[in-house]
C-alpha cells in the first residue's frame, strides 16, 4: 500500500493544466446549471452533484482509456461528460426527456452509454460494485487488456458488497480498478464516525490488494495514480484500491442544506476548491486573463446550448414506460402501466 503525494508527478506543461482546467469548468458550470434547474422544477427526482470533486473527476477519467469500461455511482454528471457524451444529452436525461441518453427514463443517476462505455450511474449505494467485478470477470474470460474503473463513494465502503467485490476481484486477480472518492461525509455521517479505518484505501490490505491514496484536489496527482493503477490491472497483477480524498461543495444532494457542517468545515472545503485553485495556478503560470475568460465563455456556451437543447427536447410517450424494463424478451412479461387490466379484452366485454 501507499500514500502518494501531491506533486509526485512529473510537473505538467502549462498547456496541459489549461485543457484540465476547461475540462474542470466544465463540469463546475454544468453542475451549478443543473443546481438551478432543479430549484426551478425542470428537473426531478434524486440528484446528486460534483461540485468540489472535479480535479478527482478530470483525473480519474484522464487516467484511463477509452476502450476501459466504467462503473460510475448515483454522483455521476462528470463522469459522463468527461466520457464523452453529448452535455445536451446528459442535460435532457435530467430533464426526463426522451433525447437524453437514458431516453429520460433514468434521470440523473442513471446515465448510462454503451458507446462511450458508460455502463450506468447505480442509485443503489455500491450497486455498481457486484456488476463492476462481473464486467472484469467477463474482460478475463475475453483475454483482452482492457479494464474496468468502478467508482464509489465513501459511504459504499461500508456495505457488504464492497467487501464481496474486493475479496472475488483479488482471489481471482480480476482486471479492476476500484476508486473510492472519500468527500469525507456519508450522506452526514463523517467517515471517522462511520469507518473503524478511516484511510479507506487500507482495506485493501484484508484482501492483500494493492492501493494507495491521493489528494483528490490535485488533478495531476489524481491523473497520475489512476494512470499507474490502471496499468498495474492491465498487467494482470490484479484488481487496485485508490482513494481520492476531496471536499464536497454542497450537500448530499441538491436539496440537503448541510446543516450537519460548521462555519470552519464549510470555509475550509471552499478555500481548497480546486477549480479556483487551478485558476490561480494558471495566472501565476502566466496565462493571462483574457484567455481564462475566453474558456469561461466557451464553457458557458457549451452549457446553455446544453440547456437549450434539454429544454426542446420532447417528453417520452407513457407507453414506452416499460419498453426498457429487460434488455431482451422475458417469458410473461407485461407492458402494462399502472392500474391497467392484466386482460383488457375480457375487461372490455
Amino acid at each position: 500500500m501507499a500514500r502518494r503525494k501531491s506533486g509526485a508527478s512529473d510537473k505538467p506543461d502549462v498547456e496541459q493544466l489549461t485543457e484540465f482546467y476547461r475540462r474542470m469548468l466544465l463540469v463546475r458550470r454544468f453542475e451549478e446549471r443543473t443546481a438551478r434547474a432543479y430549484t426551478e422544477a425542470k428537473i426531478g427526482g434524486y440528484c446528486h452533484l460534483n461540485l468540489g470533486e472535479e480535479a478527482t473527476v478530470v483525473g480519474l477519467m484522464d487516467g484511463i482509456e477509452a476502450r476501459d469500461y466504467l462503473f460510475v455511482s448515483y454522483r455521476d454528471h462528470g463522469y459522463a461528460l468527461l466520457r464523452g457524451m453529448d452535455p445536451g444529452r446528459v442535460m435532457a436525461e435530467l430533464y426526463g426527456r426522451s433525447d437524453g441518453v437514458s431516453r429520460g427514463w433514468g434521470g440523473s443517476m442513471h446515465l448510462f452509454d454503451v458507446e462511450t462505455r458508460q455502463l450506468g450511474g447505480y442509485g443503489i449505494v455500491g450497486g455498481q460494485l457486484p456488476l463492476a467485478t462481473g464486467a472484469a470477470l467477463a474482460l478475463q474470460y475475453k483475454e483482452t487488456d482492457e479494464i474496468v474503473l468502478c467508482q464509489l463513494g465513501d459511504g459504499a465502503t461500508n456495505i457488504g458488497a464492497f467487501h464481496e467485490a474486493l475479496n472475488i476481484a483479488a482471489l481471482w486477480q480480476l482486471p479492476i480498478v476500484f476508486a473510492v472518492v472519500n468527500n469525507a461525509l456519508g450522506m452526514g455521517t463523517t467517515v471517522e464516525m462511520s469507518s473503524a479505518e478511516p484511510e479507506l484505501y487500507k482495506r485493501g490490505a484484508a484482501y492483500r490488494m494493492a492501493s494507495a491514496r491521493v489528494d483528490g484536489n490535485d488533478v495531476t496527482a489524481v491523473r497520475d495514480a489512476m494512470r499507474e493503477a490502471a496499468a498495474h490491472a492491465r498487467s494482470g497483477k490484479g484488481p487496485f484500491l485508490l482513494e481520492a480524498t476531496v471536499g464536497r461543495l454542497r450537500g448530499h444532494s441538491v436539496v440537503d442544506p448541510a446543516a450537519y457542517r460548521s462555519a470552519e468545515e464549510v470555509a475550509a472545503v471552499r478555500k481548497a476548491d480546486p477549480v479556483l485553485a487551478l485558476h490561480a495556478q494558471l495566472q501565476a503560470a502566466g496565462v493571462g486573463d483574457e484567455s481564462l475568460a475566453a474558456i469561461e465563455q466557451d464553457v458557458t456556451t457549451v452549457v446553455t446550448k446544453a440547456v437549450e437543447f434539454a429544454e426542446s427536447s420532447p417528453k417520452p410517450e407513457v407507453g414506452t414506460l416499460f419498453d426498457y424494463t429487460y434488455a431482451s424478451p422475458v417469458p410473461n412479461d407485461t407492458r402494462r402501466r399502472p392500474a391497467e387490466p392484466l386482460f383488457p379484452e375480457v375487461v372490455a366485454k
